[in-house]
């Protein structure tokens, strides 16, 4: 049974949950609308501190916790539907992974739509990966991870890179990822007056201005479609009430299908990116489990590359 907190929290984004009518022309009502959502994370915790930064030609910021014996670095790709977000807005969440995880993050300001359509965003995740293993930065200790389009970009990353036939990062991890941009599982129906913070026409606008006339069952764009020979090692977690429930459950799927080490937890009750909500138990639990998964995945020493990496904050 999901807990008293988790049943509030519900309760509280159902209240402030985004408006679908008004967004279909207006990019900056769109915005508003994700950035609802992004309101709701919480307090940035204190310890941790951020730093702007640029890696190669990707600006974005360094995220920074007080554990300095262990130097594993977590890519870290923000959601908001490909068209909103930052890293400044999802702090909250980055810090509180880092800290479970006992790691660094570097989030992009990867570009986002309409301005920059798809791949564009694809692009700078592929060029910060490439710059940081290319300035001594060890791909062992570096993990993929993200949430909601984040989530979706972080596994779109995988399959450039497999692709590039650059050195695969340790691990990829993704809290309620959108992957399937055809808005084409089930739980898009079964969820549709469960979920609380998304909506069928909230994501269907988003997809429209990202892919613009390209296919949303390019691989590139919808990872569920693609094949996952040759990934690192998998977790991902979503909530059971929310319409991305079952890309969670089908990017298992593909995972298992091509015997990759994977764990997927849909958590019973929960929304869209619980994990956002400190004062919930399932989101420590979440984070706890995802952070255990990222240490037991990466070295805990410091990684060749640490003072390349700390010449490009």
């Amino acid at each position: 049974m999901p807990s008293w907190q988790s049943a509030l929290f519900s309760r509280l984004t159902r209240i402030a949950r985004p408006r679908a009518s008004g967004i279909a022309g207006d990019i900056a009502e769109l915005r508003r609308q994700y950035d609802y959502i992004s309101d709701r994370y919480g307090q940035i915790p204190q310890e941790v501190r951020f730093e702007p930064a640029q890696v190669g030609p990707i600006k974005g910021e360094w995220v920074r916790t007080p554990e300095l014996t262990a130097r594993r670095l977590i890519l870290y790709f923000h959601g908001g539907g490909f068209v909103a977000g930052s890293p400044e807005t999802h702090r909250p969440l980055i810090a509180r992974l880092c800290l479970a995880a006992q790691a660094t993050a570097f989030s992009p300001a990867y570009r986002l739509a309409p301005e920059f359509g798809f791949p564009a965003g694809l692009r700078d995740g592929i060029d910060a990966y490439r710059h940081l293993i290319q300035h001594g930065v060890d791909a062992s200790s570096i993990v993929l991870a993200g949430d909601a389009a984040g989530g979706g970009l972080a596994f779109a990353l995988l399959l450039a890179i497999r692709n590039a036939g650059l050195a695969m990062p340790a691990a990829c991890v993704a809290m309620s990822p959108w992957a399937d941009l055809s808005l084409s599982g089930w739980s898009m129906l079964h969820n549709a007056g469960n979920d609380a913070t998304l909506s069928w026409e909230l994501l269907f606008v988003s997809a429209r201005h990202y892919l613009k006339h390209n296919n949303p069952t390019d691989a590139y764009a919808s990872p569920v479609f693609a094949k996952f020979h040759g990934f690192p090692p998998i977790m991902v977690h979503a909530g059971s009430r929310e319409i991305l429930r079952d890309d969670a459950s089908r990017l298992g799927e593909r995972a298992a299908e091509a015997g990759i080490p994977v764990s997927v937890e849909i958590y019973d009750g929960m929304q869209h990116v619980f994990q956002a909500s400190a004062y919930v138990p399932e989101s420590r639990i979440s984070l706890g489990r995802l952070g255990h998964f990222i240490r037991s995945r990466t070295p805990d020493v410091a990684y060749a590359g640490e003072a390349s990496a700390q010449a490009t904050a």
